[in-house]
Parts: C-alpha cells; structure tokens; sequence
C-alpha cells in the first residue's frame, strides 16, 4: 500500500492522555503494518483555555477534511463561563449526529450481569440536554427558586438515530430494542418514537420491541441473554445507558465509543473513535489504568478508514482487536479486570502479538 491513511489525534488530559499515548504506539507503522499519517492537536485543559476553545474548532475542522479521528479523553471544568466539553463542539463542527457504544463480552471476564450477545446503544450525538439554554429565577438559596432548562432535538437527528439502529441490527440479527419515555413526553422524546416506528417499517425484517426507558433498564438484565441488543437513545438517556451497558460486561474502559457523521443517505463522512470513560485522575501517573477502551478505539478508526477514506486497513484494524482480546482471554488484564498486568504491560503484549502475527 503506498496511499497513507490520515488520523486526526486530539489530545487530552491526565490518564486519558497517558492510555492515548500508550495505545498510539500500536499505530506505528512498524507494528501495524500500514502508513499512518498522524495530525495531532492537543485539546487539553490548558491549551483550551489559551486558545479559548479555537484549538478545539481547528480540530474539527481537520476531521472534517479527513473523515477519521482518535480522541483521548478530556476534562470537562464545571464551571460556568469555562470553556466547557470539548466533546460538543467536535460534535456540533463534524456534523456529528450518531454516537454508537457497544458492550461485548470480554474474553476471560465473568460479567456482571447474565448477558451474553453485544449491546449496542445508538445515541444522538447532539441536542437534548447537552448544549441547552438553562437558568434559575428567584432568590438563590430561597424554597421558591426554580432552575429551568430548554431542550431541542432535531427530527434529522433522531431519524439517524433510528435508521442507524435499524440498520446496525440488521448487520447483527439483533433485535432494536428500548425506546424514550414517549407516553409521559409525548411531543418532545415522542419524536423519536415516531421514527424508530418509521424505520421499523422500512425494516420489517428486523424483530422490534419498543419499550419505555425505565422498562428498558430492567430489561437489559432479563432480555440480553436471549439475543443481540440495539437500543436507539436520546442524547442523556443513551450516556448514561452505554455506562451501564458497558459496565454489565466487565468494565466501562472494555469498549470503544465512535461518533459519526452521516451523510443524506446516512452513510459516514467522519468517524470520531474514543475511549467512553473519562480521565481518572486518581489512576494518573502509575501505569495501571485499562488501555483496552483506547486500543479498541485506534482500531475503530481505522476499521472506518476503508469508509470515509477509501483506504482498506482494516485487517489491521483486526490485529489490533485481535491481539488485545486475546491478551485479555490470557490473563493479561489490568485490576478493573480481575489482573495484575499494567498498562504498559498489556500494551507490550498487544505489540508482541501483532509482530508474532502480522495481518490476523
């Protein structure tokens, strides 16, 4: 292969960028097996605030260009007139609309819930609660204060949403399963309902179980051992379900998160992957943090790389998935999952892997 694939690296913050930074060297040209351009930009905290978010816009912009992109985890300072989550404004440049969470089994890894087949959670990736105006009126501190929050979602969106969950069950078997909590919010969340029912029936083959949010919770524990899940989420209710979905099958840092834009035919334009959890400061500086989230990440990305940019990587992509589930079915696995090794060592391990079986 003598075209180079491009992968837009975004940077970030305490152990978010040590795990980017272990998981990067299995995307040397030398391990891998196929010519990577890195353009890399550092969205951490500091250069946020010195760049007052622009660093952040340029980014996006060069995923755009690129259609492929590596995120390390970043922090989020809560407070008010701060420069806020990076993850929006990637989100809202890219044209972002669809963020897809899958929970797997992990070799070696007793759940911790009785599910068997993958999980997918398809979310929006905009809107909702994320980015909405809010304020509170009264007296601060006084029984009659009222805080307040305006919430938009984009019928386009929550029509990706549900044609990609449909979508994506059909390439499983899997069932679309779960829903919003449309009864209780009939215009607002109802809206997704109605294109998870349109998508349904240009669908027919692909079983459909709609059911309201709270059920859906519930059902993860008794309806995951008999098939493959697909649950279309909004944007809040589907962050905190692919924590738990991802929490179920061993550990939130076991799975990789992809955003993706879609084009007129929702097909993908840009494919954003990253590990889901955040920065964990208190694991920062001693080498015990689980790369498998990040691994699984850089070998999302370049299983898109055949899409957006034509380029077929993507039995590297499966070297990279391969050796870092089967590091894991060896014992080689960090505390969160029941080992010892550290995250040097389980990267050394994936390396030693694809050098001993290059392209499996």
């Amino acid at each position: 292969m003598t075209e180079r694939t491009r992968l837009v690296v975004c940077e970030g913050d305490e152990t978010g960028q040590e795990l980017l930074d272990e998981a990067l060297r299995v995307l040397d040209p030398s391990v891998v097996g196929v010519p990577l351009d890195l353009v890399r930009f550092d969205l951490s905290l500091e250069n946020r605030r010195r760049t007052k978010n622009a660093v952040v816009s340029e980014a996006a912009e060069a995923m755009v260009e690129v259609g492929l992109g590596l995120k390390a985890a970043t922090i989020t300072p809560p407070e008010t007139g701060d420069v806020g989550s990076p993850n929006r404004i990637l989100r809202e440049g890219v044209g972002g609309s669809v963020i897809v969470r899958t929970g797997r089994r992990i070799p070696g890894v007793v759940p911790l819930a009785p599910v068997v087949h993958p999980i997918v959670v398809v979310r929006m990736a905009v809107g909702d609660a994320y980015g909405a105006a809010e304020g509170r009126d009264g007296t601060p501190g006084d029984p009659g204060e009222q805080a307040w929050r305006t919430e938009r979602i984009d019928r386009s969106v929550c029509r990706s949403v549900a044609e990609y969950s449909f979508r994506a069950a059909a390439g499983l078997g899997a069932c679309v399963f779960g829903g919003p909590k449309w009864t209780v919010s009939t215009v607002y969340e109802g809206m997704l309902k109605e294109e998870m029912d349109a998508a349904a029936g240009r669908h027919p083959d692909v079983p459909y179980r709609p059911m309201l949010i709270d059920a859906a919770y519930a059902g993860l524990l008794t309806e995951a051992d008999d098939q493959s899940l697909v649950i279309p989420a909004l944007n809040r209710d589907g962050d905190c379900l692919s924590d738990l979905v991802l929490a179920l099958f061993g550990s939130i840092a076991g799975a990789e998160s992809v955003l993706l834009a879609l084009d007129d035919d929702l097909h993908p334009t840009v494919a954003m992957a990253e590990a889901p959890h955040g920065t964990a400061p208190s694991l920062m500086g001693k080498n015990v943090a689980n790369p498998m989230a990040m691994l699984l990440a850089c070998a999302a990305a370049l299983d898109h790389a055949s899409i957006v940019q034509g380029h077929a990587v993507s039995d590297a992509a499966m070297a990279i998935r391969e050796a870092t589930l089967g590091a894991a079915a060896d014992g080689i696995r960090t505390f969160d999952l029941g080992g010892d090794a550290t995250t040097s060592g389980v990267v050394d391990e994936v390396i030693r892997r694809m050098r001993e079986h290059p392209g499996s």
